[in-house]
C-alpha cells in the first residue's frame, strides 16, 4: 500500500453529478502527476498528457506507440444515481516522441448501469493512488518504447476495490471494443 506522503501534491478532484465536470476536474490531477513522473526522462525533452475520447485501441496513428493497462475505479449512473466499483477498467495510452517533444493521449474506458435501460456510458472515477500507479507504469513504458531502455521491471499492481458482483461485458465499453481483460 502506498504511503500518502509519496503521492505528488496535486489538485484534488471533486465529486459532481456531471461526467464532463468531473472529467475536467480530474484532468489537472492526471497532468500534475504525469509531469512529476516524466521530469526525470531525457533532459531537454518535454512531455504533455492529453485526454482523447476518440483514440482507437490497437490502431495508433503512424509513428505512435500504444500501451493498454487495466485499473480499478468507481462509476455512478447519471440516470438513476446507482454506483458500482469495477476492477476491470481499461485505460488506453497512445504516445509519441518527436524532436524532444513527447505527447501521450489517454482514454479511460466507460461502463454503464446494468439496471437502467438506455443508460449512458459513465466515465470512471479513479483514485489518486491508482492514477499514480497507472502513470508510473506508463512512464516505464515510455522509457522502453520511446527511449529504448530495458529496465527489467514489472508493472506495479493497482489497488483493488471490494467488488461483490461479476464483471458485466455487455455494460463495459472496453469489452464491447474487444480489449477488456477477462481471466
Amino acid at each position: 500500500m502506498l504511503n500518502p506522503v509519496e503521492l505528488p501534491r496535486c489538485p484534488q478532484t471533486q465529486t459532481t453529478t456531471s461526467n464532463t465536470d468531473t472529467d475536467r476536474m480530474a484532468q489537472p490531477e492526471w497532468t500534475c502527476i504525469f509531469q512529476m513522473k516524466t521530469k526525470d526522462l531525457k533532459q531537454g525533452d518535454t512531455w504533455r498528457l492529453e485526454f482523447d475520447e476518440i483514440i482507437v485501441p490497437d490502431c495508433p496513428n503512424p509513428g505512435w506507440e500504444q500501451y493498454i493497462r487495466n485499473t480499478c475505479a468507481r462509476f455512478k449512473c447519471t440516470k438513476c444515481g446507482r454506483g458500482w466499483p469495477s476492477n476491470r477498467v481499461m485505460v488506453v495510452f497512445h504516445m509519441r516522441l518527436t524532436s524532444g517533444h513527447g505527447v501521450v493521449k489517454v482514454r479511460p474506458f466507460c461502463q454503464n448501469c446494468k439496471q437502467c435501460s438506455d443508460a449512458p456510458m459513465e466515465k470512471p472515477k479513479i483514485t489518486s493512488e491508482n492514477i499514480d500507479i497507472l502513470l508510473e507504469n506508463l512512464v516505464e513504458k515510455i522509457r522502453i518504447k520511446c527511449y529504448h531502455e530495458d529496465l527489467g521491471k514489472g508493472h506495479r499492481p493497482f489497488i483493488s476495490l471490494d467488488v461483490k458482483s461479476p464483471h458485466e461485458p455487455a455494460h463495459c465499453e472496453a469489452c464491447i471494443a474487444g480489449i477488456c481483460t477477462r481471466n
